[in-house]
């Protein structure tokens, strides 16, 4: 678990306080069970096909991001890669569905089942009979042991990443015969189902040295349908081959290759015909599907685009254009001539090297889902205006995450529904939408929450470099845009002037009340009524045109270039984003965020920075107000998102212990519910426990679900059982080439909207 030193503690507001103040807060009973928790958005979609249909023996060559450091899940430096392989050749008692819950394996397990509660928990696990590891010996409960000993937590001498339900664990025992392991807990856990997946032999586990070192570039005991052949560091990729040893459905391939490929190189090693399988941005996608759409006869061009538009004639040049270059290479201008044959050459080059490349690409299709994971703006609570929980709220309430979704997911044919919970997504059993305890969008709420917490349009504002909304910096702090302050130097404005002279500066800008037409003032109070709003202040017209108000007075509606500020500071956030190639996304969304957060008077100021230290150096750090990244899914958020959401604690040296809480915001209760959703036994209370801690969480407003993640994945059209996973656990000894002649099946076209909205991005 890592722990975070940050400076002073956050600034909390407790939900009784909004409740109790102007602006009534929603309900915070949360959702029951007896809400649905819907289906996956989308299916996977991984071209399935029946074994039979499959051929025997083969190579799949898989990119991957990174070859890992180590191939010990339970580490610090573990990644997706060490992942992948543990999955292909380790142990793993459960494994998820479709639906991202948890099923039995049975290749390792006949039954497992809690068998006493009382005094203590008692599960009792019998084992596959024919299961074995690589060496020969049964898997028992001697691993179960060690695998307990090395990640209770009890002995600092292994360097483990987590300890979460196996420090719960009071003893490991052999069962009635050899194939039994009982498990006596010390506690209740209600999560147990989380434990033992991936199980490791008691070789790695059983000593600290072995534990440490002995699983980061071998594993010599293996007991998957695959086993490790070679961590090659110069070549950078893994090599799995088939275990001689498996009991279960042997494998089709022979072999399966991880290689480390950079993501903007990997549509040039798939030209080159040296991957089959790669996770691909949405340029890449297009580029696959465009070679693959059905082609005219005569000229070999794509009849229709991605996402059904015309495509594009040879190189984008029209009939006329053809024929004007014709022209003009076969005229009596000799110097026009000469050049214009070059450029035709170049042309026809280029064109021949389009050809090669989509012929290349054509073999290959986009396999699309929604990966279980969930991209998030994160609100730093820990200080500054963010530290008020009035300001967290009206960011929240300025969003409209329909559209952000709309944003990412439409143009990829995806399902554009925003998230609706912290802790699960739509198909699993915990879902519910406990969006409604933070309320819909709504900017003239938002800008009242403002108000309320003394943020007030047209204050004085020092000038000490404040930067207005979607100013950028770089790493070093330079800026990318200089804007003039829009406060008069006395902190003074003119009743009844404010759009006297619409000058360059305020003339592209526009009210909100254009956008929204239920929005009719930007301070809160109804413009036609002149009603105050709930910060008191009165917002009505009127004034006498010249008269000079005092420093601090709230502007008038209408008064839209002018910032927010209180006691001298305009409101402005300082937005952290990654500045790679493959974060383009996340910079579009990001803009649509600072033009939503502009419309209510909040500023914004981008700062880009390198992707290896966005996370260390930034978003752990504490160093940001407001941030995108993601989380992924879990089938036991009760006891994985407990750190995620916990509150920060005092450490001994008087920094904060804020585990993986990295935007500092956290409340008793919401730790209260977790921990009772983690003892209950009772699956139906632990959902409502887990659907009320989210509510909480949407309340507390320090992190806001946007939209789950895209998959997309780029697969030689005759690969089964490989591609856009989704939820479900990757099944390795069915993946494979198709018999000739034999199809795989594609999940029917998913919804690309949200069926609450019509409204494009």
């Amino acid at each position: 678990m890592s722990h975070v030193g940050v400076g002073p503690r956050a600034v909390m507001r407790s939900v009784a306080f909004l409740t109790a103040g102007v602006l009534a807060v929603p309900a915070l009973a949360g959702c029951t069970s007896e809400e649905s928790a819907g289906k996956p958005l989308a299916a996977q979609d991984v071209g399935a096909a029946s074994r039979a249909s499959v051929s025997d023996g083969g190579t799949l060559r898989w990119a991957v991001d990174s070859v890992p450091d180590t191939l010990n899940t339970f580490q610090s430096d573990a990644d997706a890669t060490t992942t992948r392989v543990a999955q292909a050749v380790l142990p793993s008692m459960y494994r998820m569905d479709e639906n991202g819950s948890p099923v039995r394996n049975p290749d390792y397990l006949e039954s497992a089942e809690v068998v006493d509660t009382e005094p203590k928990q008692v599960v009792v696990y019998k084992l596959n009979q024919q299961a074995v590891w690589s060496d020969g010996r049964e898997i028992g409960a001697a691993d179960f042991a060690a695998q307990w000993r090395a990640l209770s937590g009890r002995d600092s001498a292994y360097w483990t990443a987590r300890n979460a339900g196996y420090d719960r664990i009071e003893k490991i025992e052999r069962g009635a015969n050899d194939l039994e392991v009982k498990v006596t807990f010390s506690r209740p856990y209600a999560d147990w189902k989380a434990l033992f997946s991936p199980l490791y032999p008691k070789d790695v586990m059983g000593t600290p040295d072995a534990f440490n070192d002995g699983a980061r570039r071998s594993l010599k005991v293996t007991a998957g349908p695959f086993t490790v052949k070679k961590v090659d560091t110069k070549a950078d990729q893994v090599v799995l081959t088939g275990n001689p040893r498996w009991w279960g459905a042997p494998a089709k391939l022979d072999k399966i290759v991880l290689r480390a490929v950079p993501r903007d190189e990997r549509v040039s090693e798939l030209v080159a015909g040296k991957l089959d399988l790669a996770e691909i941005d949405p340029e890449t996608a297009d580029e696959v599907t465009l070679a693959a759409a059905p082609r005219d006869p005569a000229t070999g061009t794509p009849l229709m685009g991605p996402q059904g538009s015309p495509a594009a004639g040879a190189q984008g040049r029209s009939a006329a254009e053809a024929l004007r270059s014709w022209a003009v290479a076969n005229g009596s201008d000799e110097e026009a001539a000469e050049e214009e044959i070059l450029a035709r050459e170049e042309r026809r080059e280029a064109e021949a090297k389009a050809a090669r490349r989509q012929k290349a690409l054509s073999g290959f299709e986009v396999r699309k889902s929604l990966e279980p994971a969930y991209t998030q703006l994160a609100l730093n609570g820990s200080g500054g205006p963010l530290a008020d929980e009035r300001v967290r709220r009206a960011v929240a309430r300025a969003l409209d995450r329909e559209k952000l979704a709309e944003t990412v997911l439409k143009p990829l044919g995806l399902p554009a529904e925003p998230v609706g919970s912290h802790l699960a997504l739509s198909g699993q059993p915990a879902y519910a939408d406990g969006s409604g305890a933070l309320g819909e969008q709504n900017a003239k709420e938002a800008r009242a929450l403002l108000a309320d917490a003394g943020w007030v349009r047209g204050g004085p504002v020092k000038k000490d470099g404040e930067k207005a909304a979607g100013a950028e910096k770089d790493e070093k702090g330079e800026d990318k845009e200089k804007k003039k302050s829009e406060s008069d130097d006395d902190g003074t404005y003119i009743v009844g002037e404010d759009n006297k002279n619409a000058d360059s500066k305020n003339a592209g800008s526009k009210n909100a009340d254009s956008k929204n037409p239920d929005d009719k003032s930007d301070d809160g109070a109804d413009r036609e009524s002149g009603e105050k709003h709930s910060s008191g202040k009165n917002t009505a017209q009127g004034g006498a045109p010249g008269a000079y108000a005092p420093k601090g007075t709230a502007a008038p509606a209408g008064s839209v270039a002018a910032p927010l500020a209180k006691d001298g500071k305009a409101l402005t956030l300082r937005f952290v984003l990654p500045s790679g190639p493959g974060s383009e996304t996340l910079r579009t969304v990001a803009d649509r965020i600072t033009d939503m957060l502009k419309d209510i008077g909040i500023g914004t100021e981008i700062t880009k920075v390198p992707d290896e230290s966005y996370f260390k150096d930034h978003i752990a750090a504490g160093e940001y107000d407001l941030a995108l990244y993601s989380w992924p899914a879990s089938a036991f958020p009760a006891t994985d998102a407990r750190p995620i959401y916990a509150k920060p604690v005092p450490a001994a040296d008087g920094s904060l212990n804020v585990a993986q809480n990295y935007t500092r915001v956290g409340t008793d209760q919401v730790d209260q519910l977790f921990d009772r959703a983690m003892t209950t036994l009772d699956q139906k209370e632990a959902r409502d426990l887990l659907r009320k801690a989210d509510s909480r969480i949407w309340a507390a407003a320090g992190s806001i679900p946007l939209y789950q993640r895209p998959q997309l994945t780029v697969a030689r059209k005759n690969l089964a059982n490989a591609g856009a996973f989704g939820f479900e656990t990757p099944v390795y000894e069915d993946m494979g080439f198709l018999e000739k002649g034999a199809q795989g099946s594609r999940p029917s076209a998913p919804s690309t909207s949200s069926p609450s909205s019509s409204s494009s991005s």
